[in-house]
């Protein structure tokens, strides 16, 4: 059955292949982004200003000297060119009884759209006996991203628009954000996230956007639909006590990247097409 396939394939003429432009000219387009230069969250150091080989240095540098690592590439070719890119990052290697774990993984736009990260996570898993406190992890992380919009459900969410981080009314501190962290989402609070012409809270797209595949077709819908242009999120779930944390998983996601680099890759999928594939320019004979 092989050696048919192979016969097969064999034998296609190249004629029946699709063509693919050699020396193709990409001419990057740096993105709109939701973070300005003086309000631009990252995690490990990689943000979404980040190209793919910026942040496969520091995937490089996080995991060095580690034998049990493990790190996946995903490389794609533009169009129908022969210029691959990495769309794709991850990285980590698995917790024990006496060692903790990790996982690091970023999401890239093509090279029309300069490469860019428009995903970032990092899952950091805690062995019993070297769990955190949830008091510590807070400090930890509003000293490193400031006040967080909204509290609760194990998240501390941020949520940007217009270069800034949304104020819905809640003033949280440390001690409120650790009295607030296991309640429910406080829902008039919650409801303020949604706009008033529909457009939904990035609290559920960034839900919606760990669970499903990281591409920027995936992400397109929800990133046009959702009431903010970034967000980022810390879980801390709860460990062997209470007061402990036994996962601490960071999601930074830019929504205003994935439509203005969605559209710029568009444009330049079109435009390398139509250079492989010219429309004819005969004229119509005199009759």
């Amino acid at each position: 059955m092989l050696r048919r396939a192979l016969i097969a394939i064999l034998a296609v003429s190249p004629a029946g292949l699709p063509a693919t432009s050699l020396a193709y000219d990409i001419k990057p387009k740096p993105p709109e982004s939701a973070f300005t230069a003086k309000l631009r969250p990252d995690i490990l150091g990689i943000s979404t200003d980040s190209t793919a080989d910026a942040a496969r240095t520091i995937f490089e540098s996080v995991f060095k000297g580690r034998s049990d690592a493990k790190t996946d590439i995903q490389l794609q070719k533009f169009g129908g060119t022969t210029i691959s890119y990495i769309a794709g990052l991850t990285s980590g290697f698995p917790s024990g009884p006496k060692q903790g774990g990790e996982a690091l993984a970023s999401s890239f736009s093509s090279p029309a759209s300069a490469n860019r990260a428009f995903f970032v996570a990092r899952n950091l898993m805690f062995a019993q006996d070297q769990q955190p406190s949830k008091t510590a992890m807070i400090k930890q992380v509003m000293d490193k991203y400031g006040k967080p919009t909204i509290v609760g459900d194990q998240h501390l969410y941020y949520i940007y628009r217009a270069g800034k981080i949304v104020s819905v009314g809640a003033k949280y501190k440390e001690a409120s954000a650790l009295d607030a962290i296991d309640r429910p989402l406080d829902p008039r609070v919650a409801i303020k996230l949604n706009g008033a012409d529909g457009r939904g809270s990035c609290v559920a797209v960034v839900k919606r956007a760990q669970a499903r595949e990281k591409t920027l077709s995936a992400m397109l819908d929800d990133a046009k639909g959702a009431n903010c242009d970034g967000a980022l999120s810390v879980q801390l779930t709860p460990g062997v006590a209470p007061d402990r944390v036994g996962n601490a998983e960071f999601t930074l996601l830019d929504l205003k990247r994935i439509v203005s680099a969605a559209a710029i890759d568009g444009d330049a999928l079109v435009a390398e097409k139509n250079e492989r594939n010219p429309t004819p320019q005969g004229t119509a004979p005199k009759l």
